[in-house]
């Protein structure tokens, strides 16, 4: 029998419109005054509106704080720390993309348990108790809402985690109609990020689990078979429904069963370049599908098979083969830049980037194959 933990949020509601109960479900975590993270961009959308709404008509001071920044600094998440603690904060809510949710998750930790930030960066450092946390993710991608993890940029550019069980928040609220409105950039590179946390954790080495393997299954095909349409279409609601149940079963899977060497050859890209984070996975993601082949074909060929019925009777090597192809041809169906040069990265660079993406041991080592500096220096070459 295998053996293995399993951990997630303990309550998830996906639910259209849901983001108007969110005084509701506040209130019932106790919360009397509540600060919301998310980036001004949102609150210029004004989806928000129907939230803030629900928190008044229920009671609830809130304070919002729209100050977060892509890829957060440690300085930006410090700032939103003390503004909740300035405003006397006993609940938080995330509200946005991966940044707003990675951010509130550190705000709901140290406005209750103060630690510095370089003392709590690697698994398991992080003290509690936190604060009550809800979050309400506004793209189909990152998966934060299901995730033990928040990842900040340092003051060297460097992209590190805070890893503990205290950052799943009480609840995950999924409201389909907050992504309604988003780009077809977004919605393009959001989605490519999600595949792959669904495709990493099923080929991971160390913590691979039934139960993650179902939820990666299962996201893989949600993403795959509405990822076009999304990009297309971004008004049609089942489709936006289908990428964001993909996106938050992508994210429980990742979170136990942890990424690997995409995710480590990406943040460089975000650290030095400030790519979004979607997009720097994208940029490397089939160099490494293809690096790992010769290793993961027969995991590669279960994956080809749940989103390709077609090969239900080809070889492993066949059906490896088609599945790399087909993320490869996903992937060049998206509307952004297609290679490291067209993002404006700079060739010279390529050997810092692999120096610094050999310092993410924390995901290379679940990668199904060995990446040592030359592997990764070459991994950058046939992405650029």
């Amino acid at each position: 029998m295998t053996q293995f933990t399993f951990e997630t949020a303990p309550k998830i509601i996906c639910e259209q419109g849901g983001a108007n109960r969110l005084g509701e479900i506040a209130k019932s975590l106790g919360v009397s005054k509540l600060f919301l993270v998310t980036d001004a961009g949102l609150i210029k959308t004004g989806l928000i509106a129907g939230a803030l709404a629900s928190l008044d008509a229920a009671g609830i001071a809130t304070t919002v704080f729209s100050e977060v920044l892509a890829d957060p600094p440690e300085l930006s998440v410090q700032t939103a720390v003390d503004a909740a603690l300035a405003a006397g904060a006993d609940g938080v809510v995330g509200f946005g993309g991966g940044s707003s949710m990675d951010t509130a998750k550190l705000v709901a930790l140290l406005a209750r348990t103060p630690q510095a930030l370089p003392d709590i960066y690697g698994i398991n450092l992080a003290r509690g108790p936190r604060l009550p946390l809800i979050q309400v993710p506004t793209t189909a991608g990152t998966g934060s809402e299901a995730t033990a993890v928040s990842i900040l940029t340092t003051p060297s550019h460097e992209k590190k985690g805070v890893v503990s069980p205290l950052l799943y928040p009480d609840v995950a609220l999924l409201d389909s109609r907050l992504t309604l409105g988003l780009p077809a950039a977004i919605t393009a590179m959001t989605g490519v990020d999600a595949m792959v946390h669904a495709i990493e954790a099923y080929t991971t080495r160390l913590k691979k689990n039934p139960l993650s393997d179902a939820l990666a299954l299962k996201a893989l095909q949600l993403l795959y078979a509405n990822l076009i349409s999304a990009v297309n279409d971004g008004k049609d609601a089942t489709v936006r429904e289908n990428m964001l149940v993909g996106s938050l079963f992508g994210g429980m899977a990742f979170a136990n069963a942890p990424v690997g060497a995409v995710h480590a050859l990406a943040y460089p890209l975000g650290g030095h370049y400030g790519l979004p984070h979607g997009l720097s996975n994208s940029l490397v993601f089939v160099a490494v599908l293809k690096f790992n082949l010769p290793v993961a074909a027969p995991l590669y060929a279960e994956l080809g098979r749940a989103i390709l019925p077609q090969l239900a009777t080809a070889t492993d090597g066949e059906a490896a083969a088609a599945f790399v192809s087909a993320m490869a041809e996903r992937v060049a169906a998206m509307p952004y830049a297609q290679s490291l040069r067209a993002a404006g990265v700079k060739e010279g660079d390529l050997p810092m980037l692999a120096a610094d993406a050999m310092k993410v041991q924390r995901l290379l080592v679940n990668n199904p194959r060995d990446v040592a500096y030359d592997d990764a220096l070459a991994l950058y070459q046939a992405a650029y």
